[in-house]
């Protein structure tokens, strides 16, 4: 697999929604940072991240994490924790997971049923 020219990274790719304000914007892409080493595999132009909280600090508050990459279906990640830090640490957690997953799927090995299956030959008796 050749480098991605412009690879994504959390700084380059991140928008704060609603619930968080752009003061809040350095600390979620420090805390997303080790999203960076898997977003490099794709072009920066065509990769975003959005997060939002809705009810923020109440009970029953909900994180969520979009992620959009161009030719790919859009991953969403959602917490529920009532601690705001441990939120955003389970939503940054489920999209690595979520892009390790899909990366995996994507390989040659696993698209075996996609390629083209060689004629049987008959063996002459």
């Amino acid at each position: 697999m050749s480098a991605v020219a412009n690879p994504a990274t959390v700084q380059e790719c991140l928008r704060v929604g609603a619930g968080f304000s752009q003061g809040d914007r350095n600390w979620l892409a420090e805390q997303f940072g080790p999203l960076d080493a898997r977003l490099a595999a794709f072009h920066a132009d065509a990769t975003e991240l959005e997060i939002t909280v809705k009810d923020r600090d109440a009970r029953g508050q909900k994180v969520t994490l979009e992620c959009w990459i161009g030719g790919r279906e859009k991953i969403v990640t959602t917490s529920s924790e009532e601690d705001l830090h441990a939120a955003v640490m389970d939503v940054r957690d489920d999209l690595r997971r979520r892009l390790n997953d899909s990366k995996t799927k994507q390989e040659p090995r696993h698209n075996r049923h996609l390629r083209e299956v060689p004629p049987v030959t008959e063996i002459p008796e």
